[in-house]
């Protein structure tokens, strides 16, 4: 069975995703299976990302040897013609300056003449929408000035981009009944009496929205990575993991105390690779086989916004009999018909 996890940091839901997960219905396999066949998307031929076009390499090289050389330039002349412009580089009574002209080249040249696109400050809560302030320059980006005036915009840059985490509305609303219906903490771990009617019914409905026969549910997405992994393979087993995955992965990997190797991002026949030579050499030194090999990779890598080679990576499981951990994170709710993550994208059951 393909062991999946869903880093799905759950505070509570609105009553709208409740609605929807409770009418939540499973249709027959074959049904899914037909309803999530999809053409084939570019994404899912295998990505080198070692193999960058020399025109690429070329180009962006000679761009930074040009911005190098006209700073240096500026640079150079300005401490001639404006040196009190420069004076905080310079050696001044006898202290030594905070940074060098070269180590701040960038951010003199580079960054402050883009400045006004970052660091845009928000005016209360980071929610669903925020107060973007109002500002304007007259030095070319290095001092702003404010207006007092704010634009309300979609919060695309903060966690809580859906609102789950504001202090009013429907979310806040659910949040204060639980406090009041069950308390505040738990008080002792699940095995013991921390297991509440109120969890279970959650558990339940995360597990009829995937697709899955269970769910569990952990109180933070990092460490959903780096506590469970430990609990699945061990010492004598194998991990092979994606180099592109996710630190709380790796940090997983780790603490599992299993052996560890890497397979190149998204590519299968490396992949294909790498199982081959373990499966035949076997354990280190004593070249026994491997009590289970673990096969580790994201359903969307949220910094390439790739998709992993789901179909290619299933008919290698089938091929070669290993365990398939997916780190759904960022692709449920975003891919698929239904929004339930990479396998409902590629037609693929759970």
């Amino acid at each position: 069975m393909t062991m999946q996890t869903y880093t799905t940091e759950i505070v509570d839901t609105t009553e709208q995703a409740i609605r929807l997960l409770e009418t939540v219905k499973q249709p027959p396999q074959e049904t899914r299976a037909a309803e999530n066949k999809q053409p084939p998307l570019p994404h899912q031929k295998p990505h080198d990302t070692n193999q960058i076009p020399t025109f690429t390499l070329i180009t962006t090289y000679v761009s930074f040897l040009i911005l190098g050389l006209v700073a240096k330039i500026e640079d150079y002349l300005g401490k001639i013609f404006k040196p009190e412009e420069y004076k905080h580089l310079r050696v001044q009574n006898g202290y030594a300056p905070m940074v060098s002209d070269f180590d701040s080249l960038w951010f003199r040249h580079v960054y402050i003449r883009l400045r006004d696109c970052f660091n845009r400050p928000i005016m209360g809560v980071a929610g669903g929408h925020v107060g973007l302030a109002d500002r304007y320059t007259k030095d070319y980006n290095r001092t702003f000035q404010y207006t007092g005036k704010e634009h309300r915009v979609l919060n695309l840059a903060s966690y809580n981009y859906l609102g789950f985490a504001q202090s009013h509305g429907p979310c806040a609303d659910k949040v204060e009944e639980a406090l009041l219906s069950q308390g505040i903490a738990q008080g002792s771990s699940r095995s013991e009496a921390g297991r509440t009617a109120m969890l279970v019914e959650t558990e339940e409905m995360v597990a009829r929205f995937v697709g899955t026969e269970a769910a569990l549910i952990v109180s933070m997405g990092y460490a959903t990575n780096s506590l469970i992994m430990p609990a699945l393979v061990g010492k004598g087993c194998l991990i092979i993991s994606d180099e592109l995955n996710h630190s709380s992965l790796i940090i997983g990997a780790r603490l599992s105390g299993a052996t560890i190797r890497v397979f190149r991002h998204n590519n299968t026949a490396d992949l294909e690779k790498k199982l081959r030579e373990s499966i035949s050499q076997g354990q280190p030194r004593t070249h026994r086989p491997w009590k289970k090999i673990l096969v580790v990779v994201e359903g969307l890598y949220s910094m390439e916004g790739e998709f992993c080679n789901l179909p290619k990576i299933v008919e290698l499981k089938s091929k070669y009999g290993f365990y398939l951990y997916v780190d759904e994170a960022h692709s449920i709710g975003a891919l698929g018909k239904r929004g339930r993550g990479i396998c409902d994208h590629f037609g693929v059951d759970p």
